[in-house]
């Protein structure tokens, strides 16, 4: 009875700062706007300015939603990810994708394609490695994870090792990539909010859906395969829906970091719990109410010039995982990535 009634409060407190944020971020930037002003424009009174209400409404609003979808799409896979692989420190970045979509939008811009292609070359290449990764890691009983593991990270090295040799070629031409690279939602629109909002459905909803499947693999793989649970599959139709909304907001906003390892760590330091009944729907939300913030103090600390998201993402996730290593809650993690990927 306690537990529930701790989560209905968290849920509820998650709630009303994505709140109380969004209203925070509306009145924030170049052009501070009063709450009023806000409010008036949502009720479509004919009191405010057109110019405000053109801000509000066609700018940052389209901008604070998708900070929110992207975090969202990061955080949910992120927290699934970390059940497959049974490590708090995975997320989907570690089997390629930041690797293959760096390497997909190095090649847009040496074609000399125009700037959106950047994302879109980034994202077809990042299903293409997907794919790749999970074919050669294909056995006769299924998907092999540890090989998925090995070969994404390797993979992940060689394109790394090509992206970077191209960029010194580059030169200094190569500035829009580590633009790119360091995460940007200044791009954002009605249409791709639309667009963003599907996979976010689509994958939270299936996500949700296999709740208890994911809380048997806690048990280990052989005890969820005596209950009956087709652990194969399961892994690897979540690593590959995981991978490709990951991929996909890759090709909107470049490289964001840090999203998919603090907002579920975080649920599991304020819930003491690893369910993913309790995981999933509030990293979910902590894990949009957090980029929300991160892309609000980007924009505003230095106004007008904007902070890579990455970068404010970076500076709290760098602490946070320090913090955690200091009171070591993520220490043997830590050493079992390192001895997996060695």
């Amino acid at each position: 009875m306690n537990s529930n009634i701790n989560m209905k409060k968290i849920y509820a407190g998650l709630v009303i700062f994505l709140f109380i944020f969004i209203f925070i971020a509306l009145k924030m930037g170049d052009t501070d706007i009063s709450l009023k002003n806000i409010i008036s424009s949502f009720l479509n009174k004919n009191n405010v300015d057109s110019s405000i209400k053109n801000i509000i409404l066609n700018i940052r609003l389209p901008r604070i939603l998708m900070a929110v979808l992207i975090g969202m799409l990061l955080a949910s896979s992120g927290t699934v990810v970390q059940t497959v692989f049974r490590n708090p420190l995975a997320d989907p970045y570690i089997i390629g994708i930041s690797a293959s979509a760096t390497f997909g939008a190095v090649i847009a811009f040496m074609l000399e394609l125009p700037d959106i292609m950047y994302g879109i070359s980034g994202f077809i290449t990042s299903v293409a490695v997907i794919l790749l990764i999970f074919r050669l890691s294909s056995r006769k009983n299924g998907t092999d994870i540890t090989s998925l593991l090995i070969i994404g990270i390797a993979i992940s090295s060689f394109l790394g090792a090509f992206t970077s040799f191209s960029m010194y070629l580059i030169g200094q031409d190569s500035f829009k990539i580590v633009a790119w690279m360091m995460g940007y939602i200044g791009t954002s629109s009605w249409l791709r909010v639309g667009i963003l909002t599907i996979p976010l459905i689509i994958s939270v909803a299936y996500f949700y859906l296999k709740r208890y499947d994911l809380d048997l693999l806690l048990s280990g793989d052989e005890e969820a395969h005596s209950l009956g649970l087709d652990v194969g599959k399961l892994k690897r139709n979540i690593l590959i829906i995981s991978s490709l909304i990951v991929g996909f907001s890759v090709a909107f906003t470049g490289m964001i970091g840090f999203v998919g390892l603090i907002a579920p760590h975080t649920i599991r330091l304020i819930t003491k719990s690893s369910s993913n009944v309790k995981l999933i729907p509030l990293a979910t939300l902590g894990g949009g109410l957090f980029l929300l913030i991160c892309d609000t103090i980007g924009r505003t600390i230095l106004s007008p010039v904007e902070i890579p998201i990455g970068i404010v993402t970076a500076f709290f996730g760098a602490p946070f995982f320090l913090y955690l290593a200091i009171k070591g809650i993520v220490l043997p993690s830590l050493i079992s990535s390192i001895i997996l990927s060695t």
